[in-house]
Parts: structure tokens; C-alpha cells; sequence
């Protein structure tokens, strides 16, 4: 005799109710960086768009930005923190391997016990986290999830490195996701190219240090392989994410890439072709690069600031490490 388990469906659709933001404590300007590096405030503008980047207190950790930062959200979306089943937590920079940071966000702000779980997809991690919160949701998985990006960069940081270490910030970013009576999370485009794993990463390993073989493991990047990669190879799953969207460049009211550079974000822009009107987020000038966090902060700043966006069209793509990347279209709270 067999049995046929049962099995659990979801709603149609899922939408973004709302987000939450963090940033670290002090604002750094780039003339605080330029002496270990040799370099200047105008290089870096030049060559980044950076004009201040902000950075946690010693005592804060990616736990307490993604706490504050989820805290706002769930606030903001009208949800019980109660009702909030699912935490995912895009960061590279948990202070400890395990726990997670999710299981502990998750207690803090009241959503205990929700399944939590943290990934590691670098700069592409928000977007990977907001693929996976509309699959599980669909899938009955999971009723409301709160995804965060979140990441402490400052301390995997090497001030005299001058590939990566002036562009770094600290911040978390979260949305608060659930069921939707329409349509409000594309399909994602995704995916990986491990044969560039090298091109930016950690200079070793905790094993390494451990052994005393290498200095506390930080942050490198080959600056001109990832710049070549994101403009040529992102423009194009940008524009793959608004074909499976079922959309044009024109119904775009904002697009919010991941902060790694205001070159790329221009380049970028220029490619898709966006039309004059489309806001386009530029947290970057006084935020720097947040990894995990970017998207979800550069969202929760444009909604602060061009509030006419709600309900209308957002893409946003991230792309870092791994290599790794992730794009969609989201409609936005």
C-alpha cells in the first residue's frame, strides 16, 4: 500500500511590505584613508564617486546593524514581529563562523522561532536572499520573511590596501517580504563563475592565521578584472532580469544596482538605456560599498527620499565574490 505524503502550496505571488536600514556610527571621509594608501581625496572620487563612507563603532558588530535594521522593517510593514517565520541573512561578515546571525536576529526582534539561516553570496547576497524568501513563500514554506544584508567590512579590512580597503563600509539593510495579491517579485536571474574566484576575496584563511602563516585574513580584489566582469557581463544579466520580468527599460522607475562603484553604476545605466526619468541610487557617494547590505540600503534611502516610488518598478542587480550574481524586478513598498 503506498502513501502519499502531503504537501503544502503557498500564495500566487509575493511582494516587498517594507524596509529598514543601519548604518555604522562615523561618517569617514576619504582624507582619513589616503595616508596608509598613498593616495588622494580626488583619486578616490575619480575613480570610485566616494566621498564619505561610514563605519561601525569598535563594540558593533553585523548582528547589531541587522538587528536595527529589521527592527525598522518590521515596524514599517504593519506584520507582528511574531508572525515572521523565516530570517534569512545575506554577510561575509559574522564575527563567528556559527551561530548565525539569523537565529540571533531572530530572537532579538521577536520572531523566535523562526527558521533562520545565514549565505554567503557576497555583494549578490540580498538579492539571492529575496530569490529565496518569494520561492519559499510560494512554496508554503514560509508566510512572512525578513531578509538582511549585513555586513561589518571594517574589520576584514586592510588600511594599506590599496585594491579594496577605501571603498569599504558597514550597514545592514532589510525587507520585510510576504504575499502579495499581484505579482511583486520577478523571477530572478542568477548564477556563479568559479573560475574567477580569485579575482576578489581573503587574502587567507582563519586556519592560516591560526598557524601563525598570515596576518588576520582580509579583503583583496583585482580591481580591473571585477570592473571589466561587472559592466560587460552584469549589463547583460540586467537586461535578461527585465526580459523574464516580462518588461522594458521604460517601465523601470528606479534602478538600484549593488555600490560598488559610481563608474560601473553609470556605465551600467548607460547600456540598459534607461530612460531620463528613472531614479537611479547613488548611496554609494556617502555610504561606500556595504557588500551584502548595499541594495536593501540604497532602497530604504531612495524610498526616504523619492517617497513617489512606492508601487512603481525597481531592478536591482548584485554581483561580487564568488564570482556570484543575482538580479530582479521588484515592485517597491
Amino acid at each position: 500500500m503506498s502513501i502519499t505524503l502531503a504537501q503544502t502550496a503557498g500564495p500566487a505571488y509575493t511582494r516587498i511590505y517594507s524596509f529598514g536600514a543601519a548604518r555604522g556610527e562615523n561618517a569617514v571621509p576619504n582624507d582619513d584613508l589616503i595616508g596608509p594608501i598613498d593616495s588622494s581625496d580626488e583619486w578616490i572620487r575619480q575613480r570610485t564617486g566616494i566621498i564619505t563612507r561610514v563605519r561601525a563603532d569598535k563594540a558593533t558588530d553585523a548582528i547589531d546593524l541587522a538587528t536595527t535594521a529589521a527592527t525598522e522593517a518590521i515596524e514599517k510593514s504593519g506584520i507582528a514581529a511574531d508572525q515572521v517565520d523565516l530570517v534569512i541573512v545575506a554577510t561575509i561578515s559574522n564575527p563567528k563562523q556559527t551561530p548565525s546571525v539569523s537565529a540571533i536576529v531572530a530572537d532579538r526582534v521577536g520572531a523566535n522561532p523562526a527558521a533562520a539561516y545565514d549565505i554567503n553570496a557576497a555583494c549578490a547576497g540580498y538579492a539571492y536572499a529575496v530569490a529565496q524568501a518569494d520561492a519559499l513563500i510560494k512554496a508554503g514554506a514560509a508566510r512572512y520573511a525578513l531578509v538582511i544584508g549585513t555586513e561589518k567590512l571594517s574589520d576584514i579590512v586592510d588600511p594599506a590596501d590599496r585594491s579594496i580597503s577605501f571603498l569599504l563600509g558597514d550597514g545592514a539593510g532589510a525587507a520585510l517580504i510576504g504575499p502579495s495579491d499581484t505579482p511583486g517579485i520577478a523571477p530572478a536571474v542568477w548564477g556563479s563563475d568559479g573560475s574567477k574566484a580569485e579575482a576578489v576575496g581573503m587574502n587567507g584563511t582563519l586556519t592560516d592565521f591560526r598557524d601563525g602563516e598570515v596576518p588576520w585574513p582580509t579583503l583583496r580584489q583585482e580591481g580591473q578584472t571585477v570592473f571589466r566582469w561587472a559592466v560587460w557581463e552584469m549589463a547583460k544579466v540586467a537586461r535578461e532580469a527585465l526580459d523574464r520580468a516580462g518588461v522594458e527599460p521604460t517601465d523601470i522607475a528606479a534602478f538600484i544596482p549593488h555600490q560598488a562603484n559610481m563608474r560601473i553604476i553609470d556605465e551600467f545605466a548607460k547600456q540598459l538605456k534607461l530612460p531620463e526619468s528613472t531614479v537611479i541610487a547613488r548611496d554609494i557617494e556617502t555610504t561606500g560599498n556595504t557588500s551584502a547590505a548595499s541594495i536593501p540600503l540604497a532602497s530604504h534611502r531612495l524610498m526616504a527620499e523619492h517617497p513617489e516610488l512606492s508601487g512603481g518598478l525597481a531592478l536591482q542587480i548584485g554581483f561580487g565574490a564568488g564570482l556570484v550574481f543575482a538580479a530582479q524586478v521588484v515592485v517597491l513598498p
